[in-house]
């Protein structure tokens, strides 16, 4: 251990940030969710009894995590994607498998329901950062640079697209495309392939009539306001209640069965509409400050692995935040995805705090040597 290592243990600054975003989660939860909690269980704490020990959990997974040897996940690359796959098969599964929302999202494991889309991000995560540094000198090749990673990553988006999820097997492939523009895969194999893809997405949108619904909704919300607008146009509705420093917290109307599930996907517009603009660009400062420093981490870590492992989990980290961001603000097609440590949730926020422990460690390297 050097001497650097003895005075910083991690980056502090990841620890920091999380911590706030979980407390405005936390208030945020309980003011989204305390009404209907009351009229579905008699219990306006029970969504944030979970959600505290949602916290409770990821924090201790986060704290441990941290002093694990990130190089102990080169390793063990296969192990976690053949254990991803596993929950993934899991998911066909009568009896084991759990509907909610009417999608097959869910592993039901004892006591607990796992989300295997959020433990296969991590894994790939690792797969990627494993294969992109083994190959580093032949990234640039379709054998070595891109099919390996195509082939792993369609292999996972077959298992979500049937769920059915679409808005998460494309969050995937962006990301993935991403990644292998950073490893050096050739831009014209990443533009071919993306090319390739729009078809498929429009083929694939078109099998699905609430997917087409949701589409133009996004385009035009009003078309439809008591329909397939009523949540985007309700969402609005909230940030502009909001205006420059909100209404006050609690004192949400939108949160009052307008906006379904507000607790969930579309917290975001419940925190515009109680603490305002200027509540929101809290959020997006604390995101970025969240980004830009696993990409530092990324920059200054010793080998390679590091680097793409702390890559792949800050983009992925900031591909969710843009995505929710957008949707609810009428930017992007409706998709169901948390607000990383601020929407209510298991899987996405235990995963998440995972993966800030894995940057913190990597950060040990990585400003320590």
């Amino acid at each position: 251990m050097g001497k650097g290592e003895d005075k910083y243990s991690y980056d502090p600054f990841i620890l920091i940030t999380v911590l706030f975003l979980i407390g405005i989660g936390l208030i945020a939860v309980f003011s989204a969710s305390s009404i209907l909690a009351e009229k579905r269980f008699g219990d306006q704490y029970f969504y944030l009894r979970k959600q505290v020990m949602f916290c409770l959990l990821g924090l201790l997974l986060m704290v441990s995590v941290k002093n694990i040897n990130y190089l102990v996940y080169k390793k063990c690359t296969y192990f976690f994607l053949g254990l991803s796959l596993a929950l993934m098969i899991l998911l066909f599964v009568p009896g084991v498998k759990s509907k909610i929302g009417g999608a097959y999202r869910w592993i039901r494991l004892g006591f607990i329901s796992v989300q295997p889309s959020e433990v296969a991000k991590l894994s790939l995560a690792i797969f990627f950062a494993y294969s992109m540094s083994k190959n580093s000198n032949s990234m640039g090749t379709i054998r070595y640079g891109l099919m390996p990673h195509l082939i792993v990553a369609a292999i996972f988006i077959g298992f979500i697209l049937p769920q059915p999820d679409l808005g998460t097997a494309a969050i995937i492939t962006v990301w993935m495309l991403v990644l292998l523009f950073i490893g050096g895969v050739n831009v014209g194999y990443i533009v071919l392939f993306s090319g390739m893809l729009a078809p498929v997405f429009y083929y694939i949108t078109s099998l699905a009539p609430y997917r087409v619904e949701r589409l133009l909704a996004f385009l035009n919300p009003w078309k439809d306001p008591t329909g397939s607008g009523f949540q985007i146009i309700h969402s609005l509705y909230a940030f502009g209640s909001g205006g420059l420093t909100g209404v006050g917290i609690g004192d949400s109307k939108q949160k009052l069965f307008y906006l379904p599930e507000p607790h969930t996907d579309f917290i975001l517009p419940i925190i515009g509409e109680e603490i305002g603009f200027l509540g929101t660009s809290i959020l997006i400062v604390l995101f970025t400050i969240l980004v830009l420093r696993g990409i530092k981490i990324a920059l200054n870590a010793p080998e390679l692995f590091g680097t793409y492992l702390a890559l792949g989990i800050s983009i992925m980290l900031a591909i969710q935040v843009i995505v929710n961001m957008g949707v609810v603000m009428a930017l992007l097609p409706t998709k169901g995805l948390a607000l990383p440590f601020v929407s209510y949730g298991g899987s996405s926020l235990v995963i998440n705090f995972i993966g800030m422990g894995i940057l913190m460690n990597i950060s040990k390297k990585a400003f320590n040597g």
